[in-house]
């Protein structure tokens, strides 16, 4: 549908009395239903009130992250977190009696066995005896995030927020480069223990709520809350080992090659942004610019592509400019009330800016190609499979790249490429120092840093942080937000990157069919598991011998190429 203006969408906040009155009766009508047909129109109704209340949730939380400084926006977003553990309650009651419906195999066979199975894992993460702690929880996320939206750093004359210092990282000066990384750590390091004080408050709390849930640690319940349920540890542990053994090391070499070709002695932290002499190719113009070129791209690399992003900029459904009290970051949420993503990121005149923009357009893209599932759990697949579609079409627009970078366009896909492979080790360290801290949630805020500092030795043995004292101390990862706010929202990235490269392989064999096995996937939405959803694109699951091996040789032979 193409809906009015972002400035104009709205959705009122919910009274809790007139929700639960519906609730009540979508209960009533579904243990009063005659036959499958009627509970399906059951099902129908209360699918409707969840994506009110979904996109309610949205966005009330995409208004605070576009200011965290309104007091108006973040009274919403305290509003929503008080009451969003009540309206858990009662989705997770109608999805027991879904699971217990005497009509079940009928339902399965009308909206697909993966919604039993999402279901079966979500009644498991909730129930009224957390309410409190989803609540502190959810205050804690924000507490994080409005502090690093907060920072204001004082650098070569003028004033940035975090996501603003991060261009710097690219600079060919290497004096700015690191001028820039002990301003920008040294605010860390001047917060570290509110940062620590934020996390251990949020691994009591998770490891409590997983006790009273009946979970042996958080690990388990952080599994289910990510609806893993195709694979568990073991299949992560083995898939983080491979990377270790056949990535860790190649990615060790490119890093020695690029000490050398910038002529560095030794490659240091601020030096590891920086992949050629003269700078990093950037985009040839300012945001506008960039909105205009990528009308052109989508135009030429069709498939749909040209008309979504019409939408998305005629209805303001993109905040890409930082300023600000606006949070760091890029993500994209979904507006499902209305049928359209939204698209926010933090542009700061980096190649990074094409990166994110094209990453996020995955995610708006396969969210919008799914509005029309029958089902909100199946408009976005579980997050594993979320990130095949962004970080696939990352690739799947390198033809384009000259609309933006010029002649620097090969240069601009090859460090893509080395920056994927770089990526793959540091995913998964960020991944086992989650497993680690919830393993021993009593663990000292010492003893986590050094945690971190034991999985970068394993993952990231280059590492050399200098005169840097917050993550030469192990603090590196208080920088990574999802590590605060999306446990265990990590290893996903890697997974669906071993899955994206081997769709920039098959798109150097054969565009056409890369091309229509993407729109496929996207039109899947979330109506399979993970790895069914990767053979179903004719993709080799990550958990599978010799994935990882095929997809880094084809990698190391591109870059050899040249």
């Amino acid at each position: 549908m193409t809906p009015v203006h972002f400035t104009q969408l709205d959705v009122p906040a919910p009274h809790w009395d007139e929700v639960r009155e519906q609730y009540d009766r979508l209960v009533a009508d579904l243990e009063s239903a005659a036959g499958a047909d009627q509970a399906v129109a059951v099902i129908e109704r209360w699918d409707q009130l969840a994506r009110r209340l979904e996109t309610w949730s949205n966005l009330t939380h995409l208004r605070f992250e576009q200011d965290t400084r309104n007091p108006a926006y973040r009274e919403a977003r305290q509003h929503r977190d008080r009451m969003w553990p009540r309206l858990t309650e009662l989705s997770v009651d109608f999805k027991r009696r879904l699971l217990a419906s005497p009509f079940r195999s009928q339902l399965q066979q009308r909206f697909g066995a993966n919604a039993f199975q999402l279901w079966t894992a979500q009644v498991t993460t909730y129930d009224p005896v957390i309410e409190q702690d989803v609540v502190r929880e959810s205050e804690l996320e924000a507490e994080y995030t409005g502090l690093l939206a907060s920072a204001e750093l004082e650098f070569d004359g003028q004033r940035y927020n975090l996501p603003g210092m991060l261009k710097f990282r690219e600079d060919p000066r290497r004096d700015v480069r690191h001028g820039a990384e002990r301003e920008r750590w040294g605010w860390y390091g001047g917060q570290r223990e509110t940062l620590d004080r934020i996390y251990g408050e949020m691994v009591d709390l998770r490891h409590a709520m997983a006790g009273k849930l009946g979970f042996g640690d958080f690990v388990e319940l952080g599994y289910q809350r990510m609806l893993r349920i195709d694979y568990g540890r073991e299949e992560v542990e083995q898939f983080r080992q491979a990377v270790r053994s056949q990535v860790t090391p190649l990615a060790a070499e490119l890093n020695r090659a690029r000490a050398a070709e910038l002529q560095l002695p030794q490659l240091r932290w601020w030096d590891e942004g920086l992949f050629a002499t003269g700078g990093n190719p950037a985009p040839q113009g300012d945001h506008d610019w960039l909105i205009e070129q990528a009308r052109r791209m989508f135009a030429e690399l069709g498939g749909g592509l040209d008309e979504f992003f019409g939408l998305l900029v005629d209805a303001g459904l993109l905040d890409l400019k930082t300023r600000e009290g606006k949070a760091g970051g890029g993500f994209c949420t979904s507006l499902d009330l209305f049928g359209v993503p939204f698209i926010f990121a933090n542009f700061n005149g980096t190649k990074g800016d094409v990166e994110v923009f094209t990453h996020e357009m995955g995610h708006a893209f396969q969210n919008y190609l799914s509005q029309s599932q029958p089902l909100l759990d199946y408009i976005w697949p579980t997050y594993d499979s979320c990130e095949i579609h962004s970080m696939s079409l990352e690739f799947l627009t390198w033809p384009w790249m000259e609309l933006f970078f010029g002649q620097a366009a090969e240069q601009f896909r090859r460090i893509h490429l080395t920056q994927a492979l770089l990526f793959l080790p540091y995913g998964v360290a960020v991944d086992h120092f989650q497993h680690l801290v919830y393993q021993r949630p009593q663990a000292s805020a010492a003893e986590r840093h050094a945690m971190w500092q034991s999985v970068e030795r394993m993952y990231l043995p280059w590492r050399d942080y200098g005169d840097l004292e917050h993550p030469a101390g192990g603090g590196f990862w208080q920088s990574q937000r999802h590590i605060y706010a999306s446990p265990f929202y990590y290893i996903d990235y890697t997974l669906a990157l071993t899955c994206a490269l081997q769709l920039w392989v098959r798109s150097r064999q054969d565009r056409p069919r890369a091309m229509a096995d993407y729109l496929a996937l996207c039109r899947a939405g979330g109506r399979l598991p993970f790895q069914q959803l990767v053979r179903s694109a004719g993709l080799i699951s990550p958990f599978e011998p010799g994935c990882l091996t095929e997809v880094v040789d084809q990698a190391r032979d591109y870059l050899r190429s040249g």
